[in-house]
């Protein structure tokens, strides 16, 4: 294949691939969908923090081409005295100008200030991220029966689970995990969220709305693609354009949890009195990827005022939030949602809330055969000498006897007792009995 003909291949491919979104290249103020006053503003409230800076540093730190736009903005400012040039003497080119804020330009960013401290890259607007994400949307994502058992073969499921997860997992809408507490729940929803994660995507650092900035990208639960050196740079240049807005960030599609700490504030626009700016709530920021909400029931609130919450979300793939001022703005709603419980449904919610919940599926004890296989899987991760004999008098005294369940994850934390006991008394870590009755004796607990 000639270099022609490898470059149009890689022209041809990129127009063929549907869902990708690539930020466009910024090359003037219009393309920003902001104004030269709230840029002009925004400058005057970085310098005034950040005091003298170079052309191409401020625009580093609004995240704006300086050709075109930051030298646009600064010119501005030059004029009307709100900074002035303190040196050219580093470097090359206007970029390389140094420049310092004046008296005047000092007062207008203390007033702009009082309206909102936000600092950061230059947001985009409402409507350019809800475009970029239904461009980016994974609906359209497909898993095999295949797949499915390989995204979970860390776990031992029974065929029939493993047969209700993968028609959730393809469906991309809420899913209703539950059963007894030790059992993988939350394993599993991990394991649908590395699937997720598996994807990357682009969102911005922050949305403008309304005069209003909503901070979106954060390091907790977004996690940044890292550029790779390669070989093939100058080829993957045609499907992936060097040149991109920088306002935007390339993340692995987030997998976001939230537990006993979720409040129906934490579900809507978060305003800062303080900073003067939204923090984006989480659905938001798991927007393209997964959200799950673990240990569901013992939040502070009703399940069925979360779940109220969620009925509009989930059915038309469309979130209504609130700005402070009182106007509604909607976003899209691109998340799968997953609802794990070690509660029985009926004492959560009732028949008409779980219809509104796709999937329904419950992850039950394992069989003594799926449980002798877990304990042989942990047995050999924690180092400890498996033996027939040993869990079977492990399981008529410290289950049989005591009529205690199965759970799945009780080879895992006896096997750690063991090996916790073991190096206690200088042993080797097996199943004997004196060893089993050592750990059970000190993991089991009457209720």
């Amino acid at each position: 294949m000639t270099d022609d003909s490898l470059s149009s291949f890689f022209k041809d491919n990129k127009k063929a691939e549907s869902g990708l979104f690539t930020p466009p290249e910024i090359k003037s103020i219009d393309d920003t969908g902001l104004t030269l006053f709230w840029l002009q503003d925004h400058i005057l409230k970085i310098m005034y923090y950040q005091g003298t800076l170079t052309g191409n540093e401020i625009a580093k730190e609004i995240s704006l081409p300086f050709v075109g736009v930051t030298e646009v903005v600064l010119d501005s400012l030059k004029k009307d005295k709100h900074i002035e040039v303190k040196s050219s003497t580093v470097g090359y080119g206007e970029g390389s100008y140094q420049y310092t804020i004046t008296s005047i330009g000092v007062e207008r960013a203390k007033n702009e200030l009082r309206r909102n401290t936000y600092a950061g890259p230059a947001p985009v607007t409402l409507a350019v991220y809800n475009d970029a994400i239904r461009k980016q949307s994974k609906h359209d994502t497909i898993v095999t029966r295949e797949s499915v058992i390989g995204l979970l073969d860390h776990l031992v499921l029974n065929n029939e689970t493993v047969e209700k997860l993968g028609p959730a997992l393809n469906s991309g809408s809420s899913i209703f995990l539950y059963g007894p507490p030790g059992n993988g729940k939350t394993s599993v929803a991990r394991a649908f969220g590395s699937q997720v994660n598996s994807g990357t995507m682009y969102i911005p650092y922050a949305i403008f709305v309304d005069g209003q900035i909503i901070k979106l990208f954060d390091t907790v639960n977004h996690q940044k693609v890292q550029a790779e050196a390669s070989e093939t740079n100058e080829l993957m240049d045609l499907i992936t354009p060097a040149r991109v807005d920088a306002r935007w960030v390339q993340i692995y599609r987030p997998f976001i949890v939230v537990g006993g700490e979720l409040t129906l504030d934490g579900l809507d626009l978060v305003f800062n009195e303080d900073t003067k700016f939204y923090e984006a709530p989480f659905q938001v920021k798991a927007n393209g990827g997964c959200l799950l909400i673990d240990d569901f029931g013992r939040q502070l609130v009703r399940p069925r005022d979360l779940l109220n919450r969620w009925i509009v979300p989930l059915e038309n793939r469309i979130d209504y939030l609130t700005l402070h001022t009182g106007k509604k703005i909607d976003i899209p709603f691109d998340v799968m949602v997953i609802f794990s419980t070690n509660l029985p449904p009926k004492e959560l919610v009732d028949e008409a809330f779980l219809r509104r919940l796709r999937h329904k599926i419950e992850i039950q004890d394992p069989t003594l055969t799926e449980y002798q296989k877990i304990f042989k899987i942990m047995a050999k991760t924690k180092k400890v000498e498996y033996s027939d004999e040993g869990l079977a008098y492990l399981v008529s005294e410290w289950y049989a006897k005591q009529s205690r369940k199965l759970r799945a994850s009780h080879p895992r934390d006896i096997c750690d007792q063991i090996v916790d006991v073991a190096k206690f008394r200088n042993i080797a870590p097996t199943m004997s009995r004196e060893l089993i009755d050592a750990a059970a004796g000190s993991y089991f607990v009457e209720l």
